[in-house]
């Protein structure tokens, strides 16, 4: 067989020849037909174009038992693994979720649950789902964040310019003795975007913002790392002649801190859940709490040292035990709301003697690393887990895995996010209990930034509603979350606000009734969902119901530590019944099985899911699975 020449072989030839090498008829010499592939100039700069690259997906079972009832078997994960490791075009590169089968009750829906990571194009993830007829869940991994609010005035655009006037300043920050901070961050903000700078070893940065004048500055912030109260000016007076001070506050310097932290104290917040009433022998002894952050400064924080397990699920590869180094600090900040020791120094925590797990997932964590902390939780037997985190959109794959806690008697406290706006996931979760933030004025200065979140409704005890924390029937009950006093690395104190800050204040009150109520010694000691429903409603029955405005930003109200370990009478029990208020959350495990189809019709309407498939199950998973079903983004499609 003769050799094909060079010219043969290129498809491009092949249209521009008429397989002699001659020119087609009608065709000018050199000319290339329409439709032919244009050969690139040679002269053209060297590189690769630009495409869409492989996202990362999470592939499992789906465990709707609805499915069967349609006559659709759940397909098995050895099956799945095959399917997706014969495919050259996909990358499986890790396993989470159960890695044996361990029975049904810690199981959740009683079926190996397990969680393939995989990459893959969003067209070859939306194949996989549609060829699996419904039975996949096929979504992508999603990054996920911890709950910090975002800074963002009134009146800030997302405009930016490059050209116009140009403003140069220069702001000093100062500390006790008018000695200069450094590490400090400083924001200046405009008509358009803010500019952003942190303190030098002089305490100086200089910021720059383009088409801006002096008279266009909306607000300068300052937040420093620890010790010190941040500082707020609305229509700062900025001078770009000369250097800007600042004079900050120290910590020790409000009324409720005087000779912090040498001497202990507590926070606002937990004086107003009453746990500085409470007898010194309730402490959390024998309850495990798991928190599930970026890590905990337990090497170097004299409040964190009794922290003596965890795990890195971000690098569990390479540095499982990387969990004491935590280079964002919060969750050592939630570490020290939750189990600050009591060591006659700084901020001591609601369940000092608690064992505390700590979890490091950030930075960097997507919802297949929270599968994979959640099931350390469940091999550790875990009680109670701060969740003080949050997704752009619900998982599929996730709620299997947090209904697997349950089932297992794992109780998630998870705050409900600081967006302003709806309550975000997984928070949004029917099988969690979701944690709002409020404030309280007179605890902190009027010039540092806590002020910019209080709301025009506050009530009689100067109590209001957080204005960045999210809102929605799916909020059980809300706590402090306002200028909290916290452990910081390596051996600091900061103030911090958010929804992020009041979910630990919960957890350490669950800890608490676990170790101590009369229940968990008795009828709920056995691990089960049970044991985590009679947890979330002792502490709903607990709570000082809240008049700020909406009742969907304060669910129940305000938990009261002395209520909920069953030390005194449930107040809020009697006027939480008189007012008929209700979540979503709020309905105990034994109603919904006494009337699960009045109770899902009540929510779901006139849902596509025929009512006597029904039968006994949770409702509220069946509600919540339907809804994660019919979105097409969790199969690649936005």
């Amino acid at each position: 067989m003769a050799k094909p020449t060079e010219q043969g072989n290129n498809p491009q030839d092949a249209q521009t020849s008429n397989g002699d090498g001659a020119t087609p008829p009608g065709a000018k010499p050199g000319a290339r037909p329409a439709g032919a592939a244009s050969v690139p100039s040679t002269d053209a700069p060297a590189g690769r174009k630009v495409g869409q690259r492989k996202s990362q997906y999470l592939v499992a079972a789906r465990q709707n038992p609805a499915l069967q009832m349609m006559g659709l078997q759940p397909l098995s994960f050895d099956v799945i693994e095959q399917a997706l490791r014969g495919s050259p075009d996909i990358e499986v590169i890790d396993t989470v979720g159960p890695k044996n089968v361990v029975g049904a009750l810690a199981d959740g829906l009683g079926g190996n649950t397990s969680v393939l990571v995989a990459r893959m194009t969003d067209q070859k993830a939306f194949m996989l789902h549609q060829q699996a007829q419904g039975r996949l869940v096929v979504e992508r991994d999603q990054p996920l964040a911890i709950l910090d609010p975002a800074f963002q005035p009134p009146l800030v655009s997302g405009a930016t310019s490059m050209s116009g006037p140009v403003l140069n300043a220069a702001i000093v920050v100062l500390g006790r003795d008018n000695a200069p901070l450094k590490g400090a961050e400083v924001y200046l903000f405009g008509s358009m975007l803010p500019a952003t700078a942190v303190t030098d070893e002089r305490g100086q940065a200089t910021l720059t913002l383009y088409g801006e004048t002096v008279q266009s500055l909306r607000g300068l912030y300052v937040k420093p790392k620890s010790d010190y109260w941040s500082f707020y000016q609305q229509n700062p007076d900025i001078s770009i002649d000369e250097p800007n001070v600042v004079g900050l506050r120290p910590l020790s310097d409000w009324p409720s801190l005087a000779s912090f932290p040498r001497q202990q104290a507590y926070g606002w917040g937990q004086r107003a859940m009453r746990l500085d009433q409470l007898p010194g022998q309730y402490r959390g002894q024998g309850v495990k709490v798991a928190i599930i952050d970026s890590g905990a400064a337990a090497l170097t924080h004299d409040d964190l040292k009794q922290i003596r397990a965890g795990f890195d699920i971000v690098d569990k590869k390479t540095n499982p035990d990387g969990w004491t180094t935590d280079i964002i600090a919060h969750g050592s900040h939630c570490a020290g709301i939750i189990c600050g020791a009591d060591n006659a120094l700084g901020v001591r925590g609601f369940a000092p003697d608690a064992e505390v797990h700590a979890c490091k997932l950030f930075p960097g964590g997507q919802t297949s690393q929270l599968i994979d902390a959640l099931e350390y939780c469940i091999e550790k037997q875990i009680d109670v887990v701060n969740l003080s985190l949050g997704g752009a959109e619900p998982s599929e794959a996730l709620e299997q895995q947090i209904l697997r806690c349950k089932r297992a008697g794992i109780a998630c406290i998870v705050a409900a996010g600081n967006s302003g706006g709806p309550v975000q996931y997984p928070a949004s979760s029917p099988n969690v209990l979701a944690v709002s933030a409020i404030g309280r004025l007179n605890e902190f200065p009027s010039d540092s930034y806590h002020s910019q979140t209080v709301t025009s409704y506050v009530d009689a005890d100067g109590y209001f509603a957080a204005r960045f924390s999210c809102f929605g029937p799916e909020v059980a009950v809300c706590a402090p979350g306002v200028a909290i006093t916290s452990s910081v690395p390596d051996n600091n104190y900061a103030e911090w606000d958010g929804t992020s800050m009041a979910a630990p204040h919960v957890t350490g009150l669950a800890a608490l009734v676990m170790a101590h109520h009369p229940d968990f010694q008795g009828a709920y000691k056995n691990r089960g969902p049970e044991r985590v429903e009679r947890l979330f409603q002792l502490i709903k029955m607990s709570c000082r119901p809240l008049t700020l405005g909406d009742a969907r930003r304060t669910g129940y109200g305000l938990p009261d530590v002395l209520a909920a370990v069953g030390l005194q009478a449930q107040a809020g029990a009697v006027a939480n019944a008189a007012s008929g208020f209700k979540t979503a959350h709020a309905v105990p495990m034994m109603e919904l099985s006494l009337a699960p189809q009045a109770w899902f019709g009540a929510l779901a309407g006139q849902g596509t899911m025929a009512r006597g498939m029904l039968g006994g199950l949770d409702p509220a998973y069946v509600l919540y699975m339907q809804s994660v079903m019919a979105r097409p983004q969790f199969y690649g499609m936005t």
